[in-house]
């Protein structure tokens, strides 16, 4: 009986012993696969994927866009409508300008070589609004400038006085051409004076004021747009009107006036218009619009010219430097050659549609409604 005891003794305590050695052996096997998942691959991930944001550029590869980048803050506007009239996406108005803002100032105290103190100040702006819808488009321009000079011990004098409206329909008829009809509105805001002959003017002694002169064009012909850079516009049939509203103006042989009292003078012609713009560097461009008119009714060969050119320098995106020279013959008017110059460096601001792609701003110089 003893002997039985014992031996049941025994096997109970093999028993607990061998359970005991199973939660030890449990335990480093918990040990040993925490271990191994902070190493191993997790082969179930590929279930549930996450991918990290980056970019493919293949070589050679061709990206076209729905939408043309038209020019960015570090580029001029463009000159005609050309990029705009391209788009085939339902985008129907556009806009951009260009704001400009020059000054000077001198002053002086005991200077040996002498001097008057003077301040001066010259403001253009420049929009285009325009409109597309399928193969017709309208643009129209707002050119407007305004400056002046104040002089110690002189009146002030401008320095700069236009108004410049314009508006073109056009129907695309294929190859960059457009059938087209428009006008253009020419006049100043305030009195003109000669301080040659009157240095400190009164108002009776005026030699233009607004809408004294203003020349109106109106006509219908063809436009041709093959680049940004470049536009033609040929009117055969085209009107041209001179208004001198001002009765002490009215005064024959003044602006192409018959008679005195005259108001308006009519003319019917032939009207071409050449934008030109030239990239001579990176920031710098030429500008270049000439303007022929032709009366078919009274000496077709005496031709009325109007150039200008405009020579930017842009030295950041605000600040840029202008050189502009006027040309105009208009043997109706004065049978010598009109010439007008200005240099100035100052304030340009350009504004449109603005996008963000790849953290670079691009003026993109349309929005829709």
């Amino acid at each position: 009986m003893r002997k039985m005891l014992l031996f049941i003794s025994f096997l109970y305590s093999i028993n607990l012993f061998s359970q005991k050695n199973t939660e030890v052996a449990a335990e480093i096997d918990s040990i040993s696969q925490n271990s191994w998942n902070a190493v191993a691959l997790n082969l179930d991930s590929l279930a549930d994927p996450k991918f990290e944001k980056f970019e493919v550029h293949f070589k050679d590869t061709i990206v076209i866009r729905n939408r043309i980048p038209l020019a960015d803050q570090e580029e001029n506007i463009p000159v005609t409508p050309y990029n705009i009239l391209q788009l085939k996406d339902p985008i129907k108005w556009f806009y951009y300008g260009q704001n400009n803002v020059v000054f000077n100032q001198s002053s002086f105290s005991n200077w040996n070589s002498g001097g008057n103190n003077n301040i001066g100040i010259i403001g253009k702006v420049n929009y285009t609004i325009s409109y597309k819808n399928g193969r017709n488009f309208l643009d129209n321009n707002i050119q407007l400038g305004y400056g002046f000079v104040a002089a110690e011990g002189e009146s002030s004098r401008k320095t700069e006085d236009y108004i410049n409206l314009m508006s073109n329909y056009g129907y695309d008829v294929g190859q960059n051409f457009y059938l087209s009809t428009g006008f253009q509105f020419l006049s100043q805001f305030s009195a003109g004076y000669n301080y040659s002959e009157t240095p400190d003017p009164t108002f009776e002694d005026r030699i233009s004021r607004f809408m004294s002169p203003g020349y109106l064009y109106a006509g219908v012909g063809i436009l041709y747009n093959p680049n940004e850079n470049f536009q033609v516009i040929f009117r055969p049939v085209n009107g041209k009107f001179t208004f001198v509203t001002d009765p002490y103006l009215q005064k024959a042989g003044r602006y192409g006036l018959e008679k005195d009292g005259q108001s308006i003078r009519s003319e019917l012609g032939a009207l071409v218009n050449v934008l030109y713009r030239v990239k001579i560097l990176k920031d710098i461009s030429f500008v270049n619009q000439v303007n022929f008119f032709s009366n078919y009714i009274f000496h077709p060969e005496r031709v009325d010219i109007s150039y200008n050119g405009t020579l930017n320098f842009k030295f950041n995106k605000f600040i840029t430097t202008t050189v502009s020279l006027d040309l105009l013959y208009d043997h109706d008017q004065l049978q010598k050659l009109q010439m007008k110059q200005s240099l100035g460096v100052g304030f340009l601001y350009n504004f449109g549609f603005e996008i963000k792609e790849k953290n670079k701003k691009m003026i993109k110089p349309f929005i829709a409604k």
